[in-house]
């Protein structure tokens, strides 16, 4: 079967990956946006500066390297249900500089506004390869916090089972208080 949804590296991204890796330094990358191509479903081009049919740009609320694969970066973005209605077949991942650094196409998936009746919170995702994950900055801006329930349930549960365990430590001490 053919792959048929990928992201790739624009010549741009590429250009400026080599030049962080090569220079030491960190490529920063801070916004993701997501597109719907003008109802058509795109192929991702290295030449591309920008997406064939922007509806929304913002801040990244993931940025991390795959710890199941060193050479993965996973960027995510997640699109409140307040906001919507318009159909996401591409996604773009620029730098701080507002340079495309990656292009994706996805499934096409539509995304409501609670004004059409129906909304609905979407993540955005993005796993990118590159041979150095240590040329880009894995910093995301602190004050742009939005967090998925399934995110939430499990920082939760971690620390549910961290206080069980320093409370059952806590008991079993002969004495706890010295």
């Amino acid at each position: 079967m053919t792959v048929k949804y990928y992201a790739i590296l624009t010549n741009q991204g590429a250009a400026r990956l080599a030049n962080a890796t090569m220079l030491g330094s960190k490529l920063n990358l801070t916004q993701m946006a997501v597109g719907d191509a003008n109802g058509v479903l795109p192929t991702p081009d290295p030449a591309q500066t920008k997406l064939i049919n922007q509806k929304r740009i913002a801040p990244l609320n993931l940025l991390s390297v795959d710890p199941n694969n060193q050479s993965q970066i996973i960027a995510e973005q997640i699109i409140p249900e307040n906001e919507g209605g318009f159909w996401i077949r591409e996604i773009g991942l620029y730098d701080d500089e507002g340079v495309l650094i990656a292009v994706a196409n996805c499934p096409e998936t539509y995304k409501p506004q609670l004004q059409e009746g129906s909304g609905r919170t979407q993540t955005i995702r993005m796993i990118l390869v590159v041979t150095n994950t240590e040329a880009i900055t894995l910093k995301i801006d602190p004050s742009v916090v939005l967090a998925t329930r399934k995110y939430v349930d499990d920082e939760v549960l971690e620390l549910k089972l961290y206080v069980d365990d320093q409370m059952r430590n806590h008991i079993a001490a002969q004495d706890p208080h010295t």
